[in-house]
């Protein structure tokens, strides 16, 4: 974890850092170094300030489908294989046409100021520095444009669709003529659930920017109820599909019927996904999912898959179910938090080792080699 500087800030780097929700004075004692994702989550929850912490790290509801998510993961196990040279592992993957050094892209998640005063621009930075493919939100603080000036590494832009095609339309090209190298539409949230942990500090969230939809409010779901979502249908997408010239990606596919039905409409991927707990309860966890979908795919197009990735063994497991690579969500806002971009790109590496580590004790020295066989 990067040392917290002890000089002084000036003041408008206080303010910035009290919107931020991460001000305030370091641990007493031995520096502790964050080994693992959870150290990380740890050490975020002890510096965000309450609406921060309830905001990213909270669900939908009960919150069944945002636990399951993790416990099901924890609950496979694997198969391994010995007595093979694992001298040299192989992570590269193709994804949409482009050779990526691992399989781990940063998912698309909103209000990255309430992390760190550095906002998305942090964010870019840290997964350029990890090699990897950063998804940016239609609700980030901080303009797409802005975003792809500060980036090293390809960047997709998340699309939440407005009542009005017309503002849509300019969002998609604004995103396009940024340098966004796909376009991630979710497709999972035509309505807000019962998302009660954040209706709870509603009133205490600070006024953030939305510049991408021009937009100043609260991130609690009551704010953004003042911008309208579009209730997508088929028809939507070909409609997209007939003025931008990037791969479209549909994220927040559950139902191999769907999964269908993306390809026939001209999908380039899709990300099978329930909004990490906070789109609709009790829905299964991703992996659960993942197999009949993969099945259905039958490798037309690649699937991703987010929600519950917290260590090597489940981005193994991921691959090993049928996903091309995985989305990794809170873990990334809480590096952001501890420790900005260094967090962010020591998050990742950290995961990124331990798969590494995964695939070489299962005995498998490239992504091709991984299937359902490394279940057990």
């Amino acid at each position: 974890m990067p040392k917290r500087s002890t000089r002084k800030e000036p003041p408008a780097r206080k303010r910035a850092e009290a919107m931020s929700g991460v001000l305030g004075d370091a641990p007493q004692g031995p520096k502790f170094v964050a080994a693992c994702l959870a150290d990380y989550e740890m050490l975020a929850k002890q510096s965000f300030s309450r609406p921060a912490w309830e905001y990213i790290n909270s669900g939908s509801a009960d919150e069944n489908t945002m636990r399951w998510n993790i416990e099901a993961l924890t609950r496979l196990r694997l198969r391994p294989n010995i007595m093979i040279d694992v001298s040299k592992i192989d992570t590269r993957v193709n994804l949409l046409g482009r050779e990526l050094p691992h399989p781990i892209l940063v998912a698309p998640t909103s209000s990255h100021l309430l992390a760190h005063p550095d906002a998305e621009i942090a964010t870019v930075r840290g997964a350029g520095a990890a090699h990897a493919i950063m998804i940016a939100s239609t609700l980030s603080n901080v303009s797409v444009e802005k975003i792809l000036q500060a980036a090293i590494q390809p960047v997709w832009f998340q699309l939440y669709s407005d009542e009005d095609r017309g503002k849509t339309k300019v969002l998609i090209q604004r995103a396009e003529a940024a340098g966004c190298q796909a376009l991630c539409i979710t497709v999972d949230l035509p309505w807000i659930y019962a998302r009660n942990r954040e209706a709870h500090i509603a009133h205490e969230v600070p006024q953030l920017p939305f510049p991408n939809i021009n937009f100043t409010g609260g991130p609690a779901s009551t704010g953004l109820k003042t911008w309208g979502y579009r209730n997508l249908k088929w028809s939507d997408l070909d409609w997209v599909r007939g003025f931008c010239k990037l791969p479209i990606v549909l994220k927040g596919v559950l139902n191999p019927k769907d999964a269908e039905l993306a390809v026939q409409n001209g999908a380039a991927g899709i990300v099978v996904s329930n909004h990490g707990g906070r789109g609709l309860d009790t829905v299964p966890a991703t992996i659960d999912a993942l197999p009949a979908i993969a099945e259905k795919i039958a490798g037309r197009i690649p699937i991703l898959m987010d929600s519950g990735i917290r260590r090597g063994t489940d981005v193994l497991k991921a691959l090993a179910s049928g996903a091309t690579a995985v989305l990794l969500g809170r873990s990334i806002l809480y590096g952001l938090g501890v420790g900005g971009a260094e967090g962010v790109k020591h998050v990742i590496e950290i995961l990124r080792a331990e798969f590494e580590a995964a695939m070489a004790l299962t005995g498998r020295t490239s992504i091709s080699a991984i299937d359902r066989s490394v279940l057990w």
